[in-house]
């Protein structure tokens, strides 16, 4: 499987790069990061709509769109693994994943996904989630190979 993670904003050295390093380098899906930048002073809306046209831009085209949002689906790394494993046993070989930016998705992009996940209640910085996703991206592979990684 291919994975496809749209982010806005780019990351800088730091804890959370060193930590998407770390799990990149786990995963056995083909990982592909694409990190876009809306370069104009913008108000709120209009900086959601312009940051939701890149992500669009940016799909592997026929791939389903995962997006991760505050009002998404709660679930655990479990359920998490086996829905990433439907999408493999239905055919799909790349997956989109969204990760907006400081402001969140725009709300015409929210609807286009197939699935929207949350990582809880709280508020997370958005440079953070991408560590999180990859390391939960990391659990679902290995829960799915039945390694006592998720347990251990």
């Amino acid at each position: 499987m291919k994975i496809n993670l749209i982010v806005i904003g780019l990351l800088k050295d730091g804890p959370e790069h060193d930590l998407i390093q770390k799990y990149s380098k786990r995963l056995q899906w083909k990982l592909n990061i694409k990190q876009l930048v809306v370069k104009k002073n913008l108000s709120s809306a209009e900086l959601k709509t312009a940051e939701a046209e890149l992500i669009r831009a940016a799909l592997i085209p026929g791939a389903p769109v995962v997006a991760l949002d505050e009002r998404g689906q709660n679930l655990t790394s479990e359920q998490f693994a086996r829905k990433i494993q439907k999408f493999e046993v239905n055919g799909v070989s790349d997956l989109n994943f969204c990760i907006g930016g400081a402001q969140g998705l725009d709300e015409t992009l929210r609807m286009q996904t197939e699935w929207l996940i949350s990582f809880g209640a709280l508020t997370w910085p958005h440079m953070l989630v991408r560590g999180m996703l990859l390391e939960q991206l990391y659990r679902a592979q290995q829960i799915l190979a039945g390694h006592p990684y998720h347990k251990a």
